[in-house]
């Protein structure tokens, strides 16, 4: 049976790790090298690092803080935030990432997804989509969540996947920072529709979000922020928690 990963995520801005809800509203979150270094060694099976200003700011991800955080982790780490080109793509994973994460740049040129999938493998491409609940329908939203698209979160994740994607990052708008659970209704609906691991982000705030994302979410991997980086959540004792409710994980 594969292990349910556990994933810190680390949202950068002005080179520093910040949190908010339902995107707006950012705080301080802390250091990303030194919160990458001690997520390493508390038991992260991935991390994720968001350049989330680069596409809004028209720029690209931070390659020195990439360089810095590689060198801290020896667990697998995905960059996303203004990736557009194969180049893009290339200088990041040189840099020790080992996936990146592209989303306003695929809804914009869909072809890119086949292209860095052909060029890298589909191992390493995640394409990550924010989707707003809104009128009882999931709609795709770029830009940090800022611009709001027709695309429908289900149409467009199963295009994602026949173009090439290895993995999809799914983030509730409508859950983010708000810790009441994951979205996992529409999670277990990916799941059942797609063949790719589906990454559920979005509203964790207790252990047993994750236990419920894993087993009624049918997710693959489940990603938070400001539970672990405000040290509500340990990930050790998330851990035993969720093989007590026998959902494999790695210990």
């Amino acid at each position: 049976m594969l292990t349910k990963r556990i994933i810190p995520c680390l949202d950068i801005k002005n080179g520093r790790t910040v949190k908010g809800v339902n995107f707006i509203n950012l705080r301080d979150a802390g250091d990303p090298v030194e919160l990458a270094r001690q997520y390493a060694e508390k038991g992260a099976d991935e991390l994720v690092f968001l350049d989330i200003s680069a596409t809004l700011e028209g720029r690209k991800t931070m390659i020195d803080m990439v360089l810095k955080v590689a060198e801290q982790v020896n667990i697998p780490f995905t960059v996303g935030g203004g990736i557009s080109t194969i180049e893009d793509v290339d200088v990041l994973l040189k840099c020790g990432a080992d996936k990146v994460s592209i989303n306003s740049s695929a809804v914009k040129r869909p072809e890119l997804i086949n292209e860095l999938s052909n060029k890298f493998g589909n191992q390493c491409i995640v394409v990550a989509i924010d989707a707003k609940r809104l009128d009882g329908q999931w709609k795709v939203h770029l830009a940090g969540g800022s611009i709001p698209t027709e695309l429908d979160l289900f149409e467009w994740a199963k295009e994602v996947e026949k173009r090439g994607a290895g993995e999809i990052l799914f983030t509730s708008m409508n859950n983010d920072g708000t810790k009441e659970g994951f979205a996992n209704e529409a999670l277990a609906k990916l799941s059942s529709e797609l063949n790719i691991p589906i990454i559920a982000s979005g509203g964790a705030g207790t252990v047993q979000h994750f236990v419920d994302t894993f087993s009624l979410g049918k997710s693959d991997a489940a990603l938070a922020a400001s539970v672990f980086h405000f040290g509500e959540i340990e990930i050790e004792d998330l851990k035993k928690e969720l093989k007590k409710n026998n959902i494999a994980v790695r210990l």
